[in-house]
């Protein structure tokens, strides 16, 4: 097959619905996985690698060998590993040592040039699943509180500070006031930990402004809701047009018993 895709797949479901619409598209990837678990992916693939830790020497070498052009990655890999070198193969090791800065927008980016320099296109997969996008206004539960609006407007203007700075995607603000701030652990832990210091609170979640489409977009589902539940979270304020909802008709069925407010809410990218 001509101009094949490799899909360098994380954990999460996300992987899975990009190489299941990329087979329904007559396209399925090679699949080059670093996930705990291979599961349902193994469905939607040429054939699946398995990699038991990021290794960019093998990777490519085996890419170029498979006559791959292009490339998506996806997923959760855990970012404590840039603090692990020797873990790594020794291109992946040289590429961390070149890096200046390690946050996620330095890291991501750097990645992308040099899958790109070694003679890769790294795509985007925003538009593979457009309906997965968060849209504007009322999404699940119930409609939101005014206290909540405003609240969600105050995180956004807080993100809007942060995410420049690679950090605070995901911030949980009560009262107008900032109670947790995403950094390496997680959105997941970040919920349980304003859980732990408030009851009640919004979340908000931005992607940021100037942020390369072809990583890094953020991404919600059940388990999201099911954690802001446990944390007595009460509104959930995404990106409009710029975060993935998951799993969508669990997340409306969790958001309508959970009695969590969604919505979304328009921020200006920059051009």
């Amino acid at each position: 097959m001509d101009n094949k895709i490799a899909l360098i797949a994380g954990d999460g479901n996300l992987p899975v619905v990009i190489a299941s619409r990329l087979t329904d598209m007559g396209t399925p990837p090679v699949v080059y996985s670093v996930r705990e678990k291979v599961g349902d992916i193994s469905r939607y693939s040429l054939e699946v690698v398995n990699l038991a830790k990021p290794d960019l020497g093998f990777t490519i070498k085996d890419m170029k060998n498979r006559s791959v052009k292009r490339i998506i990655m996806a997923g959760l890999i855990s970012k404590t590993l840039a603090f692990k070198p020797s873990l790594f193969d020794l291109t992946t090791q040289r590429f961390l040592a070149s890096l200046v800065f390690r946050d996620d927008h330095s890291l991501l980016g750097a990645l992308v040039d040099f899958l790109e320099k070694s003679g890769f296109e790294v795509m985007s997969y925003r538009d593979i699943i457009p309906d997965l996008l968060a849209v504007p206004g009322h999404i699940a539960g119930r409609k939101p509180a005014s206290e909540e609006m405003a609240d969600a407007e105050y995180g956004f203007s807080i993100c809007k500070a942060l995410v420049p700075l690679s950090f605070g995607q995901t911030v949980v603000v009560n009262k107008r006031s900032v109670v947790a701030v995403e950094a390496m652990e997680g959105t997941d832990a970040t919920l349980l930990r304003a859980g732990s210091l408030c009851l009640g609170g919004t979340v908000v979640k931005m992607m940021r402004l100037d942020q390369d489409e072809r990583y890094d977009i953020p991404t919600v589902g059940p388990s999201t809701l099911k954690n802001m539940a446990q944390a007595k979270l009460t509104c959930l304020a995404l990106h409009a047009g710029w975060t993935l909802i998951m799993e969508p008709e669990e997340f409306l069925s969790v958001a309508e018993k959970e009695k969590i407010a969604v919505i979304g809410i328009e921020q200006c990218r920059s051009s």
